[in-house]
């Protein structure tokens, strides 16, 4: 801990001192226009080569001679703080999160202000804007935001079992509760035993991070980590929709429809009750359908058809449909002062990342080389089977490459086609329900915002009420004791940062 510190400190100092100099005092020394040098992670044992098929693809689209400096995604930030506090600092580097050491350097003056820049570069020119104001660090966008799925929360359900009790899919909180109660208690695997559950859920405390708890709380209409409430900005858990949500979920633990080591299940074991005919729902993210329909698919080919049903959020007791969505993105790709000195060399960077988000860029990103990982069928990606060598190289490398990939535009490559009809059925009614919640999606109001306590404390802070909240679920504690936890928060530190967030949010709104 005090090795990563100090390795803090000394990005900041260094990098805001190199950012100084790159704004005054004599002639900066010119960039090389037909260059470009990077830092990503490599997500595979072994980083891409730089000979690769698809770094000479992407200088050849680029017309840049591409220089990456690749460090094992596992340390990343560890690598990437020590290199913004050397003299060797490249002119594009993958930020994977608004840590304290990058918000610390881009405040000081250390990375490129971007805020009022891309939108003179068509492929950067996002049509998100929500997500890139989550992005953003207090209002200001210091990186091509990397998007990502802003709606991926889905409810799944064994079909079969739905079928069984005479059920139809859940499209409110109450419906969920009810499919549920009949999953529990109507045999549904028609065994004679009473050996079955509702809802699955592993052990995922943590606050803010898309659990079903969190899920559930914003589909109550607790809002989504935070929430407006007479005027000002306060945590979701503040809320009487957030207690009331938890005394949902609570009542569904004491009827025992949620499985019991809820707070201790492994979550790499996540899908075996369900699979295994013990638990029929689980609450997660969307692209979990596939995952589960392939595992019937694997044991049974010949019947994995029905097995798997699934819808997205759920009406809350108001009769809305509160979405939950991610922030949408994850991390940047920011552009350092100390290497990039002039608006001249900005603009040779902006444009590089510009062609890096065009269609034929982001198609051999994800998909890899048309003619040798896959060939377009009815506009999707077929991947191209057996794999050879070739073929098996450039998939590996992508996985890698993708990381530089930021898609603000929409999504610009090939989804993959399904390898049946019904499984390709499957993905498409998946977009469709993702698309229809994103309507109704509610963000985090301060998400972009960064305050200093929080910064210090945050982690502490929220454990006090994650851990209360299991408490509660578990009959640990009660309401008041939760209601008890909610207070900690606030004279632990919580009160200053609601007023570091609200005075964020109103200086932002002026």
């Amino acid at each position: 801990m005090n090795r990563r510190r100090s390795t803090l400190a000394a990005a900041v100092v260094v990098s805001a001192a190199l950012a100084l100099t790159a704004c005054g005092g004599g002639e900066p020394q010119a960039a090389d226009m037909k260059s470009i040098s990077i830092m990503a992670p490599f997500l595979e044992a072994q980083p891409p080569s730089s000979d690769g098929a698809v770094q000479k693809k992407l200088e050849e689209m680029t017309g840049k001679d591409i220089t990456i400096s690749w460090a094992p995604n596992a340390s990343y930030e560890d690598k990437m703080n020590i290199t913004l506090a050397s003299s060797d600092i490249p002119q594009v580097l993958v930020v994977q999160s608004k840590s304290p050491g990058f918000v610390k350097n881009a405040e000081a003056g250390a990375f490129w202000d971007l805020t009022d820049k891309l939108k003179d570069y068509p492929n950067l020119k996002t049509t998100f804007p929500e997500v890139q104001q989550n992005a953003s660090v207090n209002g200001k966008v210091y990186g091509v935001f990397r998007a990502r799925n802003p709606i991926r929360a889905a409810v799944m359900f064994r079909q079969d079992w739905l079928d069984k009790v005479g059920m139809k899919a859940p499209e409110t909180v109450e419906d969920l509760y009810k499919v549920a109660k009949a999953f529990t208690e109507q045999d549904p695997d028609g065994n004679g035993q009473n050996d079955t559950y509702g809802i699955t859920i592993p052990k995922w405390g943590s606050l803010g991070t898309n659990s079903p708890y969190d899920l559930m709380e914003t589909w109550f209409g607790a809002g989504n980590r935070w929430t407006e409430r007479d005027g000002k900005l306060v945590p979701s858990f503040e809320t009487d929709e957030f207690l009331e949500a938890d005394r949902f979920i609570k009542k569904m633990v004491d009827e025992k429809l949620i499985n019991p080591d809820f707070a201790t299940f492994d979550p790499t074991k996540w899908n075996e009750p369900f699979f295994n005919g013990k638990g029929g729902i689980i609450v997660d993210v969307d692209s979990r359908v596939s995952v589960l329909i392939n595992l019937f698919k694997q044991a049974n080919p010949a019947d994995f058809q029905n097995k798997v049903g699934f819808v997205g959020s759920l009406k809350g007791p108001d009769g809305e449909l509160h979405a939950h969505p991610t922030d949408g993105y994850s991390g940047f790709l920011a552009i350092p002062k100390s290497s990039v000195r002039t608006d001249a060399e900005l603009d040779n960077v902006l444009k590089f990342l510009d062609t890096m988000n065009s269609k034929e860029a982001a198609v051999l990103l994800n998909n890899g080389i048309e003619g040798v990982n896959f060939t377009v069928r009815d506009n999707l990606a077929a991947k191209i089977t057996p794999e050879t060598p070739e073929g098996k190289e450039i998939n590996t490398d992508v996985k890698s490459y993708s990381q530089l990939g930021t898609n603000v535009t929409g999504n610009n490559f090939y989804d993959v086609k399904q390898a049946s009809e019904y499984e390709q059925k499957v993905f498409e009614d998946r977009q469709n329900v993702m698309a229809e919640d994103l309507k109704s999606a509610v963000y985090n109001p301060a998400a972009a915002f960064v305050s200093p306590t929080y910064v210090a404390k945050g982690a502490q802070l929220d454990n006090i009420v994650a851990d209360a909240r299991i408490k509660y679920l578990a009959g640990q504690i009660d309401e008041q004791g939760l209601k008890d936890a909610i207070k900690l928060w606030n004279t632990s530190g919580g009160d200053k940062v609601k007023e570091e967030i609200n005075k964020l949010w109103q200086e932002n709104k002026k």
